[in-house]
């Protein structure tokens, strides 16, 4: 990996937006809408959502979409695989100079990709992470979930000798190039992306750049799917992608 500044070209560059979707139904439209109103021009969107067996009209919604334009690749998986297994098909699918992942969800903005993507078309960065705990707005939620997280990441960096602030985060900008020679390799078919996507960035010296996002979260109420189960299977998943590649 080359630690020398690369600058893109923003007026060259295609951003390729990753959208994981499952049974998000009440989201979908909103989160496609704004992701075209992204303040990124002039930078271009190729937006690729992967329905990962859905059951309550969310398929239905993503072909409409399709079909009008606003969805410009769409993957089916005719059963649920996990996010992990979403995003690794939305990233073989990409070609953009830039990969980001955006839940559908709503709890990310895309309002924060030019912070995120600045470090990147400045040539100073090969991937970027948007953290929550870097002072950015966010809805106060639960208590345990942020010392979890906090857990998580400190052993995560423990093994790939970073020094993150949230590694569980959703927001991940990448070259795109830098995707797509990992994306082969990846393993993790649910959350254990997070830790998995993150070792396998920093052993391929990717240089990694943090900044605040906003974030607004849910409760399990209003559709949140990560739990406590998939915490502890995360302290698998970063032993194993660290020492076991």
């Amino acid at each position: 990996m080359s630690y020398s500044r690369t600058p893109l070209t923003a007026t060259q560059l295609t951003l390729s937006v990753l959208m994981p979707v499952y049974n998000e139904r009440d989201t979908v439209d909103a989160i496609v809408k704004a992701v075209h109103a992204a303040p990124i021009a002039p930078i271009r969107i190729e937006l690729i959502a992967v329905d990962d067996g859905s059951t309550d009209g969310t398929r239905d919604a993503l072909q409409t979409l399709h079909a009008a334009g606003k969805i410009h690749k769409l993957h089916l998986h005719p059963v649920n695989r996990g996010k992990g297994a979403a995003i690794k098909q939305a990233m073989g699918m990409s070609t953009g100079d830039i990969v980001i992942v955006q839940d559908a969800d709503m709890e990310y903005t895309p309002d924060d990709w030019p912070i995120l993507l600045a470090p990147i078309v400045d040539g100073r960065a090969d991937a970027c992470f948007g953290s929550r705990f870097l002072g950015g707005p966010h809805r106060v939620l639960f208590f345990w979930h942020s010392v979890g997280n906090s857990v998580l990441t400190t052993f995560s960096n423990m093994m790939t000798n970073l020094n993150l602030t949230d590694m569980e985060t959703c927001y991940k900008a990448i070259r795109g190039e830098i995707a797509r020679k990992i994306q082969p390799d990846l393993r993790s078919d649910r959350f254990g992306f997070e830790p998995e996507i993150t070792a396998r960035l920093s052993r391929a010296r990717a240089r990694i750049f943090e900044v605040p996002i906003s974030y607004s979260g849910r409760t399990y109420a209003e559709g949140k799917k990560i739990s406590w189960r998939d915490g502890l299977a995360a302290v698998w998943h970063i032993l194993k992608y660290n020492l076991l590649g």
